[in-house]
């Protein structure tokens, strides 16, 4: 099961390259993001879950986390240890809004995900570890919301 989620992350990497490619953002202000997320799919994906944002100013906030779209997708999960890196931002209120999805996942007991999200200039790359069964890619939508 390994091989085959490392194949399925090298997929969403490749959904990179189908994405428009983001500018780097105006600020050098780094952040990463600490979450947990369960979702289901069934060729439509939705899953929700919260996090913590933390920046290299010593700004930090609680989020709301939401993900939906579509996709040849099907299962149920949880990621329980999920990381996540910003592009450089002047401020944390940048990173707040609906991002651009591409994401691939898979799974069965123990599950991988790997997703990359776009917001203008800002990008977000996730990665997360869980468990439940799943696979499938899908694009969609990343919603990041103050809790």
């Amino acid at each position: 099961m390994h091989r085959f989620s490392r194949v399925m992350i090298l997929g969403a990497c490749a959904l990179l390259a189908v994405l428009p490619t983001a500018a780097t953002a105006g600020g050098n202000v780094k952040c990463k993001l600490r979450f947990q997320m369960t979702g289901w799919s069934i060729f439509y994906k939705e899953s929700n879950g919260s996090g913590t944002i933390k920046c290299s100013n010593g700004q930090s906030m609680a989020v709301k986390l939401r993900a939906k779209g579509g996709g040849l997708t099907v299962g149920k999960s949880t990621i329980d240890d999920g990381h996540g890196d910003f592009s450089g931002v002047s401020s944390i209120n940048e990173l707040i809004g609906t991002y651009a999805s591409a994401e691939a996942h898979a799974g069965a007991v123990e599950s991988a995900k790997a997703q990359v999200v776009t917001k203008g200039d800002v990008s977000l790359a996730l990665s997360g570890t869980g468990r439940g069964w799943d696979v499938g890619v899908a694009v969609g939508e990343f919603i990041i919301s103050r809790r």
